[in-house]
C-alpha cells in the first residue's frame, strides 16, 4: 500500500461562531483583512482572505463552538510584529492565552476568539 502524501496537510478550515458579524469584525480587525460575507450556500460564511486559489483558506459559519479552549487550534498568519496582533486580539474582545513562542519557522501565540475558539497568531 502506498501512502498518500498530499501537497498540503490541511486544505480548508471552518470556525464556528454564534454571532457572524461579531466574528467577522473580530477576525477582520485582528488579521487586518476584511472577511467578505458569502451567502451563496445554505449558511452564510465569513470568508478569510488568501493570496490565490492555491492558498489554504477557510471560513466562519453559524455553529456551536467547542467549550472555550478545547477545540482544535488553527494558526492564522499575521504581519509582524506579532505583539501588535496580540493587542488587537484583546482590544476586540478576544483573549491571548500564551506568551510569544519562538520556533525555527517563526513566532506564534495562542489565543481565544470571543466565542472561545482556540486559534494561534503566526508570524514567519
Amino acid at each position: 500500500m502506498n501512502a498518500h502524501v498530499p501537497a498540503h496537510a490541511a486544505v480548508w478550515f471552518e470556525i464556528p461562531t454564534t454571532d457572524m458579524e461579531r466574528a467577522r469584525s473580530f477576525y477582520g480587525a485582528v488579521l487586518q483583512n476584511e472577511l467578505s460575507l458569502n451567502e451563496d450556500g445554505p449558511n452564510p460564511m465569513g470568508m478569510f482572505v488568501a493570496r490565490d486559489q492555491d492558498s489554504v483558506a477557510g471560513h466562519l459559519y453559524p455553529g456551536k463552538p467547542a467549550v472555550a479552549g478545547t477545540g482544535p487550534t488553527i494558526h492564522l498568519s499575521v504581519a509582524a510584529p506579532i505583539e501588535a496582533a496580540m493587542e488587537r486580539v484583546t482590544k476586540n474582545g478576544g483573549q491571548v492565552v500564551s506568551p510569544v513562542i519562538e520556533i525555527p519557522a517563526g513566532r506564534f501565540a495562542y489565543c481565544l476568539d470571543p466565542d472561545g475558539n482556540s486559534f494561534g497568531l503566526f508570524v514567519q
